[in-house]
């Protein structure tokens, strides 16, 4: 049982040219049936994985009220690649920010535009690319089954980065209650796949500069008339 003041199950690897230097992912590790009571997340990779994060299995697991509940971090200049992850059996209650969170801006600037879709729609947002090199770093192949959210503020945001986007997450037999719904952006081969969403407020799906995004039996819920799904930057296919 953990109950701390940050991440409480933190997988780490080094963090910018010292752990690319030094070149020794965390591997091959098993994580379960463990509860969390507070911590920034529940379970967290990152921010510091430069030197690569691969084969976990993450299971069995209940988060109460921590800041976040699966969470995923990095930022331009780590490096690093983080793949073959699979989380499955997780149960969250009380979380007040999001669920599941990829952020790839981690201490920066989302490009995600905010407002509603009949003003943010129409407008064409250019992103800053940079060049991909051993400074970018990587998040990759990642498999989640049979998580049930209840009470988040918000279920899920996918954030890549412009120039390399999050790639190849799997979420399945899921079930998110939450105030606020899913977001992705800078994703690429996003499959949901029974997944139940019930969001109280803004669209549902929210889907900016992504592309290879599935649906397959989404069941939304909702309790109010904004929009269920948007679809907005010039670079979604």
């Amino acid at each position: 049982n953990f109950d701390v003041g940050d991440d409480a199950i933190c997988i780490k690897s080094g963090k910018n040219d010292d752990g690319r230097r030094r070149g020794i992912p965390t591997e091959n590790v098993i994580i379960r049936n463990n509860i969390v009571y507070h911590g920034h997340g529940g379970f967290t990779i990152g921010s510091e994985m430069s030197g690569g994060v691969r084969n976990l299995h993450i299971s069995g697991c209940t988060f109460v009220g921590t800041d976040i509940g699966l969470r995923f971090k990095s930022t331009r200049g780590r490096g690093g690649i983080v793949e073959n992850i699979y989380i499955s059996n997780i149960d969250m209650i009380n979380i007040p920010a999001e669920a599941i969170s990829f952020n790839m801006f981690y201490e920066g600037k989302s490009p995600i535009p905010e407002g509603p879709a009949e003003t943010v729609g129409s407008v064409i947002v250019k992103e800053d690319l940079l060049p991909v090199t051993e400074e970018t770093p990587v998040f990759r192949n990642i498999y989640m089954n049979r998580i049930t959210v209840v009470n988040s503020e918000v279920a899920a945001v996918f954030q890549g980065l412009p120039e390399l986007r999050l790639l190849n997450v799997t979420l399945e037999n899921s079930i998110f209650e939450a105030r606020k719904g899913i977001t992705m952006a800078d994703s690429e081969g996003i499959i949901f796949k029974n997944v139940k969403l019930k969001n109280e407020t803004g669209a549902g799906i929210t889907v900016f500069n992504s592309k290879k995004i599935v649906f397959d039996g989404l069941d939304m819920t909702r309790s109010h008339e904004q929009d269920p799904v948007r679809i907005l930057g010039n670079s979604t296919e």
